[in-house]
């Protein structure tokens, strides 16, 4: 089932706020890279892991295989802070969980290839959640690395 998208905001007031809605270097995702910054950990913002995958990570560590998604409560379905939208109800339902069909897709997709992917949510503490990530690219960099044949 498919909702028809709305063809124009409901009131002139939603219309703003909605173009006002920033893609990347929202406050939540500064605060995570100035945490990420601190603990000395080097990323690149806003980068596809993958080139074939139309999809982009908020921090990509390269050489490690790891990707970080910060993901907002209301466009993603946080389960403790998504709101249920009052105007076009069905629409913005159907709209996140299209979301969230992607998200476990750009998961699967970007582990078969041999990524790390770390989900964090708007909410989260940036300090712990920074700390968290510094945790697992340490880890991918001391890990043993696989040895080719012939070498």
């Amino acid at each position: 089932m498919s909702v028809a998208r709305p063809t124009k905001a409901s009131s002139p007031g939603v219309r703003r706020s909605m173009q006002s809605n920033k893609s990347r270097d929202t406050k939540p995702e500064m605060a995570l890279r100035r945490a990420a910054h601190a603990l000395g950990l080097r990323y690149r913002v806003s980068a596809r892991p993958l080139a074939a995958i139309r999809r982009t990570a908020d921090m990509v560590f390269t050489k490690v295989k790891v990707a970080v998604f910060l993901d907002g409560c209301f466009w993603h379905g946080c389960p403790e802070h998504h709101t249920k939208s009052a105007t076009n109800a069905e629409y913005w339902a159907e709209k996140v969980q299209r979301n969230r069909d992607r998200d476990a897709e750009t998961d699967r997709l970007l582990a078969e290839a041999g990524w790390l992917v770390i989900r964090v949510w708007e909410h989260e503490d940036p300090i712990e959640a920074a700390e968290h990530i510094a945790e697992q690219v340490h880890a991918r960099r001391n890990r043993p690395q696989p040895t080719q044949a012939g070498r």
